[in-house]
């Protein structure tokens, strides 16, 4: 590498610090055209004590694309929690066959902020049983059953049946409508009971998944919620209820 490189290079990083917005995205964008020249100094600033820097130093790497696979797998490594996290990001965002088992593993690193960011990033159905493991994880399992709705699996209905039997809203209304989008008849009694459910949008995923199940069973079920108190769960409701073939009584 030149003297000439090292200088732009040391310009560069020193732009990412500046306040202007455009200098700095301009930045980003020169450090990644730079590619390899770059790439060292840029996952040292993946450790810097400001977010900002970490954040515009990954968008970098990332511009940098396949090149920048080897050198994140071994950042995936370092002692470091914040290096770590935005290396599991980049290598989401990259897209590299290469990253798809490390980011697995990232699941059980022993921080947090790692585990999420590799969640966050994982849309591969080779990932569903880390997945599954991760919604009994309470710092990730939001993250995990919204990323288990991205990749319908069948190996996740166990998983998320649990997570829909659970005490967080917010993994339930996710994993309400998983289970449809799997379409498994596995799921039918689970999602039968979260029509009763207090949340209003775990009712209506149900509702919507159990249409999706094509299964006449759930008409019972389905009836009271024609008279919700809310009106997207009362439509949902309807709506399931003639795709399986209910019909209202003629008065």
């Amino acid at each position: 590498m030149s003297a000439e490189t090292d200088r732009r290079i040391e310009q560069l990083l020193a732009a990412l610090r500046d306040d202007n917005e455009a200098l700095r995205d301009h930045a980003v964008a020169s450090l990644g055209q730079l590619g390899a020249a770059a790439i060292e100094s840029l996952i040292n600033l993946f450790a810097d004590e400001d977010r900002v820097i970490r954040e515009a130093a990954r968008q970098a790497v990332v511009q940098v694309g396949a090149d920048a696979v080897p050198v994140l797998l071994e950042a995936l490594r370092d002692d470091d929690w914040a290096v770590r996290e935005q290396a599991a990001v980049a290598l989401g965002s990259v897209t590299d066959e290469r990253a798809i088992a490390p980011l697995i593993a990232a699941l059980k690193d022993r921080d947090g902020a790692v585990r999420q960011a590799a969640v966050l990033k994982l849309r591969d159905p080779r990932a569903v049983d880390g997945l599954i493991e991760a919604l009994l994880d309470q710092t990730v399992r939001e993250e995990a059953a919204r990323a288990l709705k991205k990749i319908p699996d069948p190996r996740a209905v166990d998983g998320l049946l649990r997570g829909l039997a659970s005490g967080n809203w917010i993994v339930k209304r996710h994993a309400a409508e998983a289970l449809g989008l799997i379409g498994d008849k596995r799921a039918l009694d689970g999602l039968r009971e979260a029509l009763r459910d207090e949340d209003w949008l775990v009712r209506r995923n149900a509702a919507e998944s159990l249409a999706r199940l094509g299964d006449r069973r759930a008409v019972e079920d389905l009836l009271p919620l024609l008279e919700d108190e809310n009106d997207m769960v009362r439509e949902t409701a309807e709506g399931a209820l003639s795709s399986l073939g209910w019909v209202p009584p003629t008065t």
